[in-house]
């Protein structure tokens, strides 16, 4: 007898009813104050101020050597801010999440967000073309305008966007506060591990982490983009799957039905409305006697002899029938002596 528990999992799982973040007085705030500390960061960078200044003390300090007991483990903590390996793993979660609750919104979301971490971040390291620490020429210097790409920090950014866009799209409350902490806690620590390793400068640090919180900040504006894109993503999968509920069946071929792989040889009848034939014997030891219905002519004949060449021609010990009775002569009883 089934239970309940089986009955629920026959049973479709229901969506939950995911409330959409809209673009709010608070963080229409946060971003207005997050948007004035990157500018901010910027001009300290580009005027010199001490902020390169306490840049170049940190890495003429060389964490690295400092605590090299932490180096390995350093190593493999960083990879958590970088784009290839994270995207990759919350991407399969939000898939996930997809199939869960019957939307793409998760991965659309991901992908907007990813969208504009290439491009916002992108520009602003090609625009000013800063040099890393191992690459540094002048004390004192902030290595702009060189033909680098180190500012602002791409590793703490992509760690503030992948692993925030979880808190992102939580569905609780609950959830929103364990995952924005979680990812707090991860953004932080990537971006503190790339100064340890000499890597990123400290204001490059600073200006990822506020790079990627100003992505965040700005995905609600994104949201009618991201619900136009699944409507019209979804309504190509309905169009699909209708043109293969109606596709038509293979045509088949104008001359009639297709030969068979292996075709046999076809007995002839003779048709209704015909008068059966007399059967005709054909002189030759490999003759056949003709049957009602049967082909006459050169291409009958010709189609026995390739019959004939082809395997050796075993005599029938059935006796031929003609007219006139039997071409066989009776057997007669051997003679026995008494």
């Amino acid at each position: 007898m089934r239970t309940d528990f089986f009955a629920r999992l026959d049973r479709e799982p229901e969506p939950p009813k995911i409330e959409i973040p809209r673009m709010s007085r608070t963080r229409l705030a946060l971003f207005g104050g997050t948007s004035a500390f990157y500018l901010a960061i910027v001009v300290a960078v580009l005027a010199s101020t001490s902020l390169v200044a306490l840049d170049w003390k940190l890495m003429l300090f060389r964490p690295y050597e400092q605590w090299p007991e932490q180096h390995a483990f350093l190593d493999y903590f960083v990879v958590l801010g970088q784009r290839g390996p994270t995207a990759v793993m919350v991407a399969a979660w939000l898939g996930w999440r997809s199939w869960r609750q019957h939307t793409l919104r998760p991965l659309l979301a991901l992908g907007a967000a990813l969208l504009l971490l290439n491009v916002t971040v992108g520009a602003v390291k090609i625009g000013l073309g800063r040099l890393g620490p191992h690459y540094a020429t002048q004390i004192g210097s902030a290595e702009l305008f060189a033909g680098g790409d180190i500012f602002p920090s791409g590793h703490t950014a992509n760690a503030v966007v992948t692993w925030g866009i979880l808190a992102y799209l939580a569905t609780t409350p609950r959830a929103r506060r364990y995952l924005s902490a979680l990812s707090a806690v991860v953004s932080l620590g990537v971006g503190l591990t790339t100064v340890y390793l000499g890597t990123h400068w400290l204001s490059d640090v600073l200006l990822g982490w506020a790079a990627g919180l100003l992505i965040l900040l700005a995905l609600p504006w994104c949201e009618p983009l991201i619900g136009r894109a699944e409507a019209w993503i979804l309504a190509l999968r309905e169009q699909w799957r209708r043109r293969r509920a109606l596709a038509p069946s293979l045509p088949v071929a104008s001359g009639g039905p297709r030969p068979a792989m292996f075709p046999q040889r076809e007995t002839q009848t003779a048709q209704p409305d015909e008068p059966a034939r007399e059967p005709v014997a054909t002189a030759g030891p490999t003759a056949r006697p003709a049957t009602a219905g049967s082909a006459t002519g050169p291409a009958a004949g010709t189609r026995t002899t390739m019959h004939d060449r082809s395997r050796p021609h075993a005599r029938s010990e059935r006796t031929p029938v003609t007219p006139s009775g039997s071409r066989r002569p009776p057997h007669s009883r051997p003679l026995t002596g008494g």
